[in-house]
């Protein structure tokens, strides 16, 4: 089947708007994975070139073929001038919700961002007042700490219960935990920084479990803002959710935020999504982004237009089922003595390291000194979890083995 994009074009003369043909069955090609040592790239470049960096939540894939034309279009027209998002991007971002999900949303529900970290720090800006407080569950994505440094917020925290099965972790939802964290500290909570798909738990939270927070969100007259960007990026047989989706009543109380950015590999390009029914917490969110000025890039609203419009679709089931064949090796050749995540979505497992006598070192430093392995201190993902770490595994089956290798290479040279 050829699908036809809409690429590129100005908006007052000069060349007209093109159409781009695509086969449907465009493959995602796991052999694509370019040398980025000699580009900016954080991931590739903060450590020696003798180091394997499995830490930043990128993949090493290049983006699929429709977004690179896309941009090219665009670049021939060899003016970057202010762009706002136009009506067609909001009416294709609200049809991919819509067709992934059966949730109908209007375009006016659509305002695009700069990236997830600067929607919610709006979103805590827009309806939070210093002192209030707002609720996460460690351990999670970094920059969520951030927002009580940046506004001023009381920090409640609602730790996720690790289960173990051999070397298998699972996180649930502790109720009584979740429960009581709500206006602990003296502080009202104001805002719910949900993270589902989990990172770096990996868990996709089911209709019930989603159902049970909102429910207690909504007993507290509590706001929901709901990290959803890894919310493509599902494994095997997994479904996601979006909590707005429950209920009307919780889809009034809920703030939804997407990005193609992790999906399609474009996070450098900063361009989200924030999904709001709701008209009145909708001003006040777009109030709060006007003032601290936040701009989305052109080139980023031209990408994100291509990765919703469905070229892309089969490209994204091939990187899929290859991260889901990458679980399989993770689950196949860990070093003993690590517990570890399988997750249900993102291309991330989180690492238990208690049962390994390092000595004063952390996890983060052994295996960054000793395997040549860069992961992610689990520290940034709150407090104790010194013995964790993060594994970014959006790269090829090759580097990932040889990471592996080499952890356990290391692992058994302490042991010698």
């Amino acid at each position: 089947m050829v699908v036809l994009l809409w690429v590129g074009g100005p908006s007052g003369n000069g060349p007209p708007f093109t159409f781009h043909r695509y086969n449907r069955a465009m493959s995602f090609n796991p052999s694509l994975t370019p040398n980025r040592r000699s580009t900016n790239s954080i991931k590739w470049t903060l450590y020696p070139e003798d180091v394997l960096p499995l830490w930043v939540a990128d993949t090493d894939f290049p983006a699929p073929a429709p977004i690179l034309d896309s941009l090219r279009e665009t670049l021939k027209h060899g003016v970057l001038g202010y762009e706002f998002p136009s009506r067609l991007l909001k009416e294709t971002v609200a049809a991919r919700l819509k067709q992934l999900y059966g949730w109908e949303v209007s375009p006016e529900a659509v305002l695009a961002t700069p990236g997830i970290i600067a929607a919610f720090n709006a979103a805590a800006a827009a309806f939070c007042q210093p002192g209030d407080g707002f609720l996460i569950q460690p351990p999670v994505y970094p920059p969520f700490f951030g927002v009580s440094q940046n506004l001023g917020l009381v920090e409640q925290q609602a730790h996720l219960k690790p289960l173990v099965n051999g070397p298998v972790l699972r996180y649930e939802i502790d109720f009584e935990t979740f429960r009581a964290a709500f206006h602990s500290h003296s502080a009202q909570t104001r805002m719910f920084l949900l993270c589902n798909p989990h990172n770096p738990a990996g868990r996709v939270f089911s209709p019930q479990e989603l159902r049970r927070m909102a429910d207690l969100c909504l007993e507290n007259d509590t706001l929901i803002v709901s990290d959803e960007i890894h919310s493509e990026l599902t494994l095997g047989q997994a479904r996601h959710t979006p909590i707005a989706t429950l209920s009307p009543a919780i889809e009034a109380k809920t703030i939804t935020l997407i990005a193609p950015s992790k999906t399609y590999n474009i996070p450098g390009l900063f361009c989200g999504f924030a999904i709001i029914p709701n008209p009145e917490l909708r001003e006040k969110f777009r109030q709060a982004s006007e003032r601290m000025v936040h701009h989305v890039s052109s080139l980023s609203l031209i990408a994100a237009q291509s990765a919703y419009s469905g070229v892309c679709d089969d490209w994204l089931s091939g990187l899929r089922s290859y991260l889901t064949a990458s679980r399989e090796i993770l689950r196949a050749e860990m070093p003993a003595g690590l517990k570890f995540t399988l997750p249900e979505a993102t291309y991330m497992t989180w690492l238990d390291a208690s049962a390994l006598t390092l000595e004063d070192s952390s996890p983060q430093k052994f295996f960054l000194h000793q395997a040549k392995v860069a992961l992610t201190n689990g520290t940034d993902f709150g407090p104790g979890y010194h013995n964790f770490v993060r594994l970014v595994f959006g790269c090829s089956h090759e580097t990932l083995r040889q990471a592996l290798r080499q952890m356990r290479q290391a692992l058994e040279g302490k042991q010698a």
